[in-house]
């Protein structure tokens, strides 16, 4: 569920974002990284926001751990270490050293899932940046992409799906 404060969070990195951009449409994720910390670090800052901030933080520190544990294959020619992690889905996490077979089986199952859904959106990227590079070679006036979408593609900006950026 997304809260007014995650919305107001996303504003304060956009923002952040939008005033770091230079003239060619580029920022650095570690700029931008330094200065929305120094925004959130501010006194004045609304306790909701904070608190969502902390949030944020304890769910990306969670994230990073369970990507570091993630099994991989080790120089010894497997996957196992006992302090690995293994991801069951819906929040369920069984330390490798731990798991059962039906964990192995529904670890599987989701690695599966996973990865037909990861092809999935790599064809439709590899599929869109395609079309979007034949189109820039017919229109060789075009140089960014915005206009390229604008004038060949038709897009608008009432086109605008912002279901993304509200967690939906």
């Amino acid at each position: 569920m997304t809260t007014t404060a995650d919305i107001r969070l996303r504003h304060i990195v956009e923002q952040t974002a939008v005033d770091l951009t230079d003239i060619d449409g580029r920022f650095h994720k570690h700029r931008l990284t330094d200065a929305v910390r120094d925004r959130l670090s501010r006194d004045d800052l609304d306790p909701h926001i904070k608190a969502a901030a902390l949030d944020k933080l304890a769910q990306s520190l969670v994230t990073g751990f369970g990507e570091h544990r993630n099994p991989r294959r080790r120089r010894t020619g497997t996957l196992f270490h006992p302090r690995d992690i293994v991801k069951l889905g819906t929040g369920i996490w069984v330390w490798m050293d731990r798991a059962t077979d039906s964990d192995l089986l529904e670890w599987s199952r989701l690695s599966r899932r996973n990865r037909v859904r990861v092809d999935l959106a790599d064809s439709e990227v590899q599929d869109y940046v395609d079309q979007r590079i034949d189109a820039f070679r017919t229109h060789a006036d075009v140089v960014y992409l915005g206009d390229l979408e604008r004038t060949v593609f038709g897009w608008a900006d009432g086109d605008t799906d912002v279901s993304h950026l509200l967690g939906s």
